[in-house]
């Protein structure tokens, strides 16, 4: 496990690297509540995806990674601590795999970072900003309480409704860092992260689960260059549900 200074205040971030010997490095970003060892580990050292120095980040507030109260937890502000990561370790144009929340990061890390990011691959990907619902299972749900009521126990009745396996990793997250972290995630950006993903120059792969339906805005994504792959047999978690044709696309766009 290495670590790197990333805020004024001398907060910490955390991350995984298995090294390679291919040119490109690999940088793979968690969505909210989650950790990158837990969802990620299993693809990377698959053989199609093995050999290439990769970057398993726990982005600040999650996982192993420092959980400052005094950090705003915004979109751009994950985008950022992320660079000074990247700036740390070394790393420039990155291939960027970012699942959930850390799609929209990895949207913006590409937007203000440009260096940093060659290319993206986006995992059925936060892009439009929500309205906060109580009792729905996600970030909405978190983001329908005040701070002061998720932390006087809004958050156990986030457990019993995400369950003991998305729990598992929540659990390690900041109680003050997953709150706020939802509460931009439902805001959104200015732009949109949507219409950044849009004006981005880079490649870039969309994945999403198999529905039966058109991707939601997948055709103006399209014409703007971003390839839409449905995921078949797949639900949110694409990288675990399906974990071969996860590795066969992320292989097939990354080797192109």
């Amino acid at each position: 496990m290495r670590t790197v200074e990333v805020t004024p205040g001398g907060a910490l971030m955390r991350w995984i690297e298995i090294p390679g010997d291919r040119a490109r490095p690999r940088v793979y970003l968690h969505g909210l509540g989650a950790a990158a060892a837990p969802y990620y580990a299993a693809a990377v050292a698959r053989p199609e995806l093995a050999g290439t120095r990769s970057l398993l980040v726990d982005l600040l507030g999650f996982g192993t990674s420092d959980r400052p109260t005094d950090f705003d937890y915004t979109l751009e502000q994950h985008a950022d601590a992320v660079a000074a990561l990247l700036a740390a370790a070394g790393v420039r144009g990155a291939d960027v795999i970012g699942h959930s929340m850390g799609g929209a990061v990895a949207v913006l890390l590409a937007a203000r970072h440009p260096h940093l990011a060659a290319r993206l691959v986006l995992v059925d990907p936060s892009l439009d900003p929500g309205t906060p619902r109580r009792g729905r299972a996600g970030g909405s749900g978190i983001a329908s309480y005040t701070e002061d009521e998720y932390l006087a126990g809004g958050w156990r009745e986030i457990r019993d409704l995400v369950g003991p396996h998305w729990w598992s990793t929540m659990r390690l997250a900041g109680p003050e860092a997953l709150h706020r972290s939802a509460v931009h995630l439902v805001r959104g950006t200015t732009p949109t992260v949507r219409a950044g993903l849009a004006a981005l120059t880079v490649p870039r792969l969309l994945l999403h689960p198999e529905t039966g339906a058109p991707y939601l805005g997948g055709r103006e994504l399209r014409d703007a260059g971003v390839a839409v792959v449905p995921v078949p047999d797949s639900g949110h978690n694409i990288m675990l549900d399906n974990p071969d044709a996860f590795a066969a696309e992320l292989a097939r766009f990354l080797t192109a």
